[in-house]
């Protein structure tokens, strides 16, 4: 079996979208290096508000999150990376197993609930994302989506469901369901999911693909619909709908960063982490067209998304979702991978 980060990471996605996007090279000496797995558009937002905030030179490569963490595992030490800037948890705590992270500081760390960041300090929430379900109410009726995940693999919707097992956001899901339901009961499900759903290559499709009437329904983070209706206002014939509070899919995904042990540059490493968790920061992914959650207490999220406290749903501790490797090696054994 490969070393844990590589099987969490090298199984979700390979190394030519880094090549592509140019990572793995010597960078400018005097730049702050930020691997980003996040939303392009916010996160030039963010680095160019920190950038006119502190004087501080950026240069930002953005890839998969699975790629770059990869590139980071490959690097040995030696990446020119200073920042690791990710869309979901289990890569950050993948890295931090494997010791390439440095310690946030503590002021940082204190600017969002202690929930949203690693147990040991290594690094910080950033915003917050929630699972739904993308649906046609051509084909199921207005509020005719299903309120539990579990029911996703039940006959009434077989060759109806789209779902992107490869994505790192499908992760989490499956490990609230076997929280909930057990490992022998969550494989049976995810089998069930495979023999008779539609499988693609990511959430965008999966979003596009129910729009289009493709498929019915599927299982999604909250901003993919969001994106899409704010890219096709008038074309927009999906609808989105939210988890049973208690329910396994009711979830709360966790985007973080974390400053490299490597960095060339640590200062100014923990300077941007502390920007991405101020109210500017902040304010900034709460305007921005990612459709994320900020963190910090305080600073309200897009008015088009309904508030987090009245959908009540469940916050996993990042300890809990761990690095993935049970997740990808269950989804290898399956052939989902």
């Amino acid at each position: 079996m490969k070393s844990l980060v590589s099987t969490v990471i090298a199984c979700c996605a390979g190394i030519s979208v880094l090549a592509s996007s140019g990572c793995g090279t010597a960078g400018s000496s005097d730049a702050l290096v930020i691997y980003s797995g996040q939303h392009e558009q916010t996160t030039a937002a963010l680095v160019q508000a920190f950038e006119r905030k502190t004087g501080i030179k950026t240069e930002v490569r953005s890839a998969d999150e699975a790629t770059l963490g990869n590139q980071v595992v490959q690097e040995a030490g030696n990446s020119p990376a200073d920042v690791f800037y990710s869309e979901n948890s289990p890569v950050l705590e993948a890295l931090a197993e494997k010791g390439f992270l440095a310690h946030v500081a503590r002021s940082t760390l204190a600017q969002v609930p202690a929930r949203a960041s690693s147990a040991h300090g290594l690094w910080v929430g950033v915003a917050a994302r929630l699972a739904a379900i993308v649906y046609d109410p051509r084909q199921l009726g207005a509020g005719g989506a299903p309120r539990h995940l579990v029911e996703l693999a039940e006959p009434r919707y077989s060759s109806r469901v789209g779902f992107a097992p490869t994505e790192t956001d499908f992760q989490p899901l499956i490990i609230s369901m076997i929280r909930s339901y057990g490992l022998a009961h969550t494989e049976a499900w995810l089998n069930a999911l495979h023999e008779h759903g539609a499988v693609y290559p990511d959430n965008e499709t999966v979003t596009q693909q129910v729009n289009n009437g493709q498929s019915a329904l599927g299982p999604i983070d909250n901003y993919y619909f969001y994106r899409l209706r704010a890219s096709l206002p008038h074309e927009t014939h999906a609808a989105i709908a939210f988890f049973a509070p208690g329910d396994a899919g009711n979830l709360v995904d966790i985007s973080g960063a974390a400053a490299l042990r490597s960095a060339s540059h640590p200062a100014q490493a923990q300077r941007f982490l502390a920007f991405l968790v101020s109210e500017e920061g902040q304010r900034i992914i709460a305007a921005g067209d990612s459709f994320e959650y900020p963190l910090r207490p305080g600073v309200a999220p897009s008015r088009q998304l309904p508030a987090l406290a009245t959908l009540q749903p469940t916050f996993l501790p990042p300890a809990q979702l761990g690095d993935g490797s049970q997740v990808l090696a269950l989804e290898q054994r399956l052939g989902l991978l």
